[in-house]
């Protein structure tokens, strides 16, 4: 067995075109251009790289698109005075701030801060409260970007067993809330986790989001699984790979993600449809 790449850059710029029609049809019918405001607190590299890919896409789908860049010093007192002062623009749809952030900021304070309604990222309690009710507005991106991904293989994910690898706030556990709405039997694991490798072994479904290079094997894997790595990892060699060992675990499952090219791109498109909802929503309730 050969797995079928799950190609995560088409499937992002179908995502972005739709978009695009989408943002099209509110210019021509009138309506005003959904915005996007970044917040780059210090200058992390790779953080820098995942701003500009953002700004970017943003300009390929028309959407306006601002990055505010403050010092690495900057206060969280500083932080939450620019980000009221951006809940307060009518011209914003949505405000992001890019993480990791400096040491002296709370990163749960500052997302508390931002209004539900512009948190394109999908983070705010209230947020993560409508996804565990099953009535979601804006989702966080990796898992929802997932779950795109997923729906093009055409498989009937209703009954499946998935497992998660990881239980962060940002993919394991929205990414368990995910799956569960779509009638999946989750089982989300950890650093505690007995036996991991059986549970992970009994699974239809498995996303990787361990933050371990190539971390899942292939004597892992039940033959003809869906295996969703989110793990993106730099070895000593400037190389990219994921949790997941592909090669190998291509041989095994019927579905794969590659890294980079996967999961990835389908984040950053995720959040420009978080923003276009935001925009809708917003629009909505104003008329």
């Amino acid at each position: 067995m050969s797995a079928q790449i799950l190609d995560g850059k088409a499937i992002a710029a179908d995502v972005r075109e739709q978009i695009k029609r989408h943002v099209d049809d509110r210019i021509t019918g009138g309506q005003r251009r959904p915005g996007l405001i970044v917040i780059l607190v210090g200058e992390n590299p790779a953080s820098q790289v995942y701003v500009r890919n953002k700004q970017h896409a943003c300009q390929q789908v028309g959407f306006l698109s601002e990055l505010m860049q403050l010092p690495a010093d900057t206060s969280e007192n500083e932080l939450l005075e620019v980000i009221d002062s951006l809940n307060a623009r009518d011209d914003v749809d949505g405000i992001l701030v890019q993480l990791p952030l400096p040491p002296q900021i709370n990163e749960d304070t500052v997302t508390e801060r931002i209004l539900p309604t512009k948190d394109v990222d999908g983070f705010h309690p209230y947020n993560i409260g409508r996804l565990v009710l099953r009535q979601p507005l804006l989702r966080p991106c990796t898992p929802k970007g997932v779950m795109t991904m997923l729906a093009r293989t055409g498989i009937d994910l209703v009954g499946k067993d998935a497992v998660i690898i990881g239980q962060s706030n940002i993919v394991g556990r929205p990414m368990f809330l995910e799956l569960l709405m779509a009638r999946c039997t989750v089982t989300v694991c950890h650093s505690k986790t007995k036996d991991l490798a059986g549970k992970v072994r009994a699974a239809d479904i498995v996303v990787a989001a361990v933050g371990v290079p190539r971390f899942v094997t292939a004597d892992w894997i039940k033959p003809g699984a869906i295996v969703i790595d989110v793990g993106i990892n730099r070895l000593q060699d400037g190389s990219l790979c994921g949790d997941v060992d592909t090669a190998a675990v291509s041989e095994v499952a019927s579905w794969i993600t590659p890294v980079p090219g996967g999961v990835g791109p389908m984040t950053v498109a995720t959040l420009l449809e978080n923003t276009l909802i935001a925009a809708d929503l917003r629009d909505s309730r104003e008329d």
